[in-house]
């Protein structure tokens, strides 16, 4: 039996974590609960398709910086 989007999404708030934890795609159970993080992502995701692309394009390239920084020390 798979539970509904309503069921999971109750789920996740009786047991203070995230849909995401839920289902498996993160092990971080606080993922996604910064509201500001939260802010920045529906942010991105509401700009035009070019606009969006350059942004997690250039955020890419930090994050692989950032790694990289952070496997050399």
């Amino acid at each position: 039996m798979k539970p509904s989007i309503d069921v999971v999404k109750n789920l996740a708030e009786t047991l203070d974590t995230t849909v995401a934890f839920l289902l498996g795609e993160t092990e971080d159970m606080e993922l996604l609960k910064d509201p500001d993080m939260l802010k920045r992502l529906n942010d991105i995701n509401n700009l035009p398709k070019k606009d969006k692309e350059g942004i997690l394009f250039a955020l890419d390239g930090l994050l692989r910086d950032a790694k990289t920084r952070l496997a050399y020390q």
